[in-house]
């Protein structure tokens, strides 16, 4: 059983899912392992913060999952494919709460930076994190969930032009004018953000 739970970690996502179609279960739990944290992360910014709101989101993406896998191409990318449906997960939840409240909310945006363990580098590293969490939530949405991806989820441009389903020339544009913007307003703290 060690064997095969070590062969699938060896297999690409598309591959896993393939095995998740033929009932292997051990397949489902490794697609879990690799993606769980990752869409929590996701749907904890995008859920205004709500730990409660971003675990049911995670469940329902994976119950939708394993009640339906054939519902994904194993053509495509996995990745992509997941994050597309998170994102938009996250934009019938904006519907909704925009009926229910007639009202659209703000987002709060939450960034992990890396700890050093020196206090200076602790307090360097906290101020930083607030400072880009309050520019994050001044950027224009599409920006900021264009810069989102990019740097804090690590996707591809071509990856965040199929998950928004835009063209990469538009993604670019996005992310450069984030950056640009992000990069002018924390000269403070010497940053210097890459497309």
């Amino acid at each position: 059983m060690r064997l095969l739970k070590t062969t699938y970690k060896e297999l690409a996502d598309e591959q896993l899912v393939l095995e998740m179609q033929n009932g292997k279960e051990l397949a489902f739990q490794e697609l879990y392992d690799r993606y769980a944290k990752h869409l929590y992360q996701y749907f904890y910014r995008r859920m205004w913060k709500d730990c409660e709101k971003a675990e049911d989101f995670v469940h329902d993406l994976f119950t939708k999952l394993i009640q339906n896998p054939n519902v994904f191409d194993t053509t495509r990318s996995f990745k992509t494919w997941v994050f597309s449906v998170a994102n938009n997960m996250t934009i019938n939840e904006y519907k909704k709460q925009a009926v229910r409240q007639n009202v659209s909310g703000g987002l709060e945006e939450d960034i992990t930076v890396a700890h050093d363990s020196s206090l200076d580098s602790q307090l360097q590293d906290t101020m930083f994190t607030e400072a880009l969490e309050r520019e994050l939530e001044q950027l224009d949405e599409k920006q900021r969930e264009a810069f989102e991806l990019r740097h804090i989820q690590g996707f591809s441009i071509k990856e965040i032009a199929e998950t928004l389903q835009i063209n990469e020339g538009t993604v670019k544009s996005r992310v450069f004018y984030a950056v640009k913007e992000l990069t002018g307003k924390l000269m403070e703290f010497k940053v210097g953000l890459q497309v």
